[in-house]
C-alpha cells in the first residue's frame, strides 16, 4: 500500500505534467507594443521616409482639390495625405504594400474622424488600377517614378499629378513650388497635368492640315505650310500660334475646337484624321 508521501508525489507530477501540456500556468506574456514606423524602414521598393505636414499640404494646393475630386496616394505610409485631403472633404484612397502601414492609417483615419472619406488598401502599385482618380499624389524614387509615367500618361487628360521632391525625368514638370516654413526637408513639390495625346495629322473645318507632334505637354508642327509656334497643352487645353495668330481650344477625343485672336481671328475647329490602314 503506497504512503501517503507517495500519492501526493504522483498527484504532483500528474499536475506538473498537465501544466506543461496545457500551458496554463506559463508566466503571462506582455501586451505586444503598438507598431511604430521608423523613419527609413525597408519597403518594397522604397523605404519609408514622410511627407512632412507642410508639404503635404502644398501638394494638394497645388492640385486645387475639392469635395468634387478622387485622389489616390501612391505609397501612402502613415496616412496622412489621404486624411489630410479627406479633411477637406475629398474622397482619397492611399495604396501602401506594407499591412502595418495599412492598419497604421486606418487607426489614424478613425481617430481624425475621416474614415467616411479615407480609405487604405494593401496592394502593389504595379499591380494597382489607379484610372479613376481625378489627383495622383507620390513620394517614390525617380526609377520608380519613370516605371510608373505610362500609366500615369495613359490617365484621362486632365488628371493632376503631384509628386514630393522627385521628377518624371523628360517629362517636365508644369509647376515647380518649394516650402520655405514649417519644413525641415524634403520640400519641393512637382505638379503636372496629364496632357491630351493631339499628335498626328486634323483637318480644319475651314480648310487646311494641322500637323502634330508631341512631346508630353509640349506641341510642334505645322498649318498649312507655316510652322506653328508657342505649342503647348494644359490637360485638354491647346494653345498655339500661326504667325500672328493666336490659337487657344480644347481637346475632346478626336475634335478641337476653339477661337483665334489676332489674323483674320473667329473660332476653329480640327477633326483627327484616321491614319490609313497599310
Amino acid at each position: 500500500m503506497r504512503s501517503i508521501r507517495a500519492v501526493r508525489l504522483l498527484a504532483l507530477s500528474a499536475l506538473l505534467s498537465l501544466i506543461s501540456l496545457t500551458g496554463s500556468a506559463q508566466t503571462p506574456q506582455a501586451p505586444a507594443k503598438p507598431f511604430e514606423p521608423q523613419v527609413g524602414q525597408a519597403g518594397k521598393d522604397v523605404v519609408w521616409v514622410p511627407t512632412p505636414q507642410a508639404l503635404v499640404d502644398k501638394m494638394l494646393d497645388m492640385a486645387k482639390v475639392t469635395p468634387a475630386d478622387y485622389l489616390i496616394d501612391l505609397g501612402s505610409g502613415d496616412g496622412r495625405t489621404v486624411i489630410t485631403a479627406a479633411k477637406r472633404g475629398v474622397r482619397a484612397l492611399g495604396i501602401e504594400y506594407n499591412p502595418d502601414m495599412v492598419e497604421l492609417s486606418k487607426e489614424n483615419a478613425v481617430k481624425e474622424k475621416v474614415t467616411d472619406k479615407a480609405t487604405f488598401m494593401k496592394a502593389d502599385l504595379f499591380e494597382s488600377d489607379f484610372s479613376k482618380a481625378t489627383v495622383i499624389t507620390m513620394f517614390l524614387l525617380p526609377s520608380i517614378n519613370m516605371k510608373l509615367r505610362p500609366q500615369l500618361l495613359n490617365l484621362k487628360p486632365g488628371t493632376r499629378i503631384v509628386s514630393n521632391s522627385f521628377t518624371m525625368e523628360d517629362w517636365q514638370a508644369d509647376e515647380t513650388a518649394t516650402v520655405t516654413e514649417g519644413c525641415p526637408n524634403w520640400c519641393t513639390a512637382h505638379f503636372w497635368l496629364v496632357p491630351a495625346k493631339v499628335e498626328g495629322s486634323w483637318q480644319l473645318d475651314k480648310g487646311g492640315e494641322l500637323q502634330l507632334t508631341q512631346q508630353f505637354q509640349m506641341v510642334s508642327g505645322s498649318l498649312a505650310s507655316t510652322s506653328i509656334s508657342n505649342g503647348r497643352l494644359r490637360g485638354e487645353d491647346i494653345t498655339f500660334s500661326v504667325g500672328n495668330a493666336a490659337y487657344t481650344g480644347r481637346v475632346e477625343g478626336n475634335v478641337m475646337k476653339g477661337s483665334i485672336k489676332g489674323g483674320s481671328g473667329g473660332t476653329w475647329t480640327a477633326t483627327r484624321r484616321q491614319a490609313s490602314n497599310p
